[in-house]
């Protein structure tokens, strides 16, 4: 019994490596954005869907007016989410800046809050193209002109672009960072691959029409998340070609990574929830290896206390998935200048699975905590 569940956590082992590599191969598959002097002629609608944001949702609409595009061309468009502090005041007091504000009001509840905002926003944007970032999102000046010219470019559907986390405080955050950034580069991997799986909608873009053709939300909106993953995967049945990553450090924004575990774990657990929606068995069955992948490295970690020689095995898989995500991360990192976060690696290498079979379990079984509110 020892010897047949060795030999399924080689392979299992073997077959996480191969995944990474073809990872590795769809980030460099896609080139890295050169800017463009094309007039700027697409009207861009930004929308921000915000819940209890007052102390960072002003730094996020002082960076996007800041923006170096002309200012006819974009509107922003900010929903309030019934905030029960200052959010809504905050938002109000850009009125004469163009800034608009939506209030949701509905008096049922709902389980999807941020997908009605965002729906609210598109039926009154007058833009071409939808943009969604987060409202404590920082981001410089060059952040919009790149991705309207990488638009104009290549004419996409949809386009994601790079999500980072910056001023961490504490080794946890830095942590997070690390992870956070090898997520990032699954995506972007996954559209270089033309098999997009992932994406944030902390920064986000899709034209509007297609959004309207495809029928918005629906038939994803029994979820509270998903306006991100579960948006990128209809607009990938439908357009398999329409797709794009913006691989440019202009484009990226930056948020904070969470300050506690308990945060964290609440935050993946509405990331996985999005799981039970996947239709490309492609995705889910690449999905369920990793999964067992990582279930098998813990079990032989536990079992080696029991049969010395499984040590060797739990090892094997530990230094092959440690090379390999090494491999993927050296040029990820390298994009977003964050290679100093890499000798974190083998702890997260050793820890990462232990929340990850969590997360797996426990993000497709039960509700979680999203803003003061508990959903599915």
């Amino acid at each position: 019994m020892v010897t047949i569940l060795s030999i399924l956590s080689i392979l299992l082992s073997i077959i996480y490596a191969l995944l990474v590599l073809f990872l590795n191969k769809g980030w460099l598959n896609l080139p890295n954005f050169v800017f463009k002097n094309i007039q700027p002629i697409t009207k861009v609608s930004i929308i921000i869907a915000a819940r209890n944001e007052e102390d960072k949702i002003a730094l996020t609409i002082d960076d996007i007016l800041k923006q170096e595009y002309q200012k006819e061309l974009f509107e922003l468009i900010v929903v309030d989410d019934h905030s029960t502090d200052a959010t809504a005041e905050i938002i109000g007091s850009y009125a004469n800046h163009g800034v608009k504000l939506i209030k949701l009001n509905e008096s049922e509840p709902l389980n999807s809050y941020k997908k009605k905002a965002i729906a609210e926003a598109i039926k009154i944007a007058s833009g071409e193209l939808i943009i969604t970032t987060d409202a404590d999102c920082r981001m410089g000046s060059l952040w919009l002109p790149t991705i309207i010219n990488y638009y104009n470019q290549h004419d996409y559907k949809l386009i994601s672009s790079p999500v980072a986390y910056f001023e961490e405080k504490t080794w946890f955050e830095k942590l997070q960072t690390l992870e956070f950034s090898f997520l990032i580069g699954l995506g972007a991997a996954g559209i270089g691959n033309k098999m997009a799986s992932t994406c944030n909608g902390a920064n986000l873009a899709y034209r509007k029409d297609v959004f309207i053709e495809l029928g918005g939300f629906k038939g994803i909106d029994d979820l509270a998340s998903g306006d991100d993953e579960l948006l990128l995967h209809k607009v990938a049945f439908a357009y398999p070609s329409g797709i794009g990553f913006c691989k440019s450090y202009d484009a990226i924004v930056f948020t904070h990574a969470k300050e506690n575990l308990k945060a964290f774990i609440q935050q993946r657990k509405r990331w996985a929830s999005k799981s039970v929606k996947y239709k490309d068995k492609r995705i889910v069955a690449l999905a369920v290896s990793v999964w067992l992948s990582n279930l098998s490295l813990i079990l032989n970690l536990l079992f080696s206390f029991l049969f010395p020689t499984i040590l060797c095995v739990f090892a094997a898989q530990y230094f092959l998935k440690l090379l390999v995500e090494l491999w993927f991360l050296i040029p990820v990192l390298t994009f977003n200048k964050r290679k100093g976060l890499l000798f974190l690696l083998p702890i997260l290498t050793l820890i990462h699975p232990l929340y990850f079979i969590y997360i797996g379990i426990a993000g497709n079984s039960g509700k979680y905590n999203w803003k003061g509110r508990m959903v599915r």
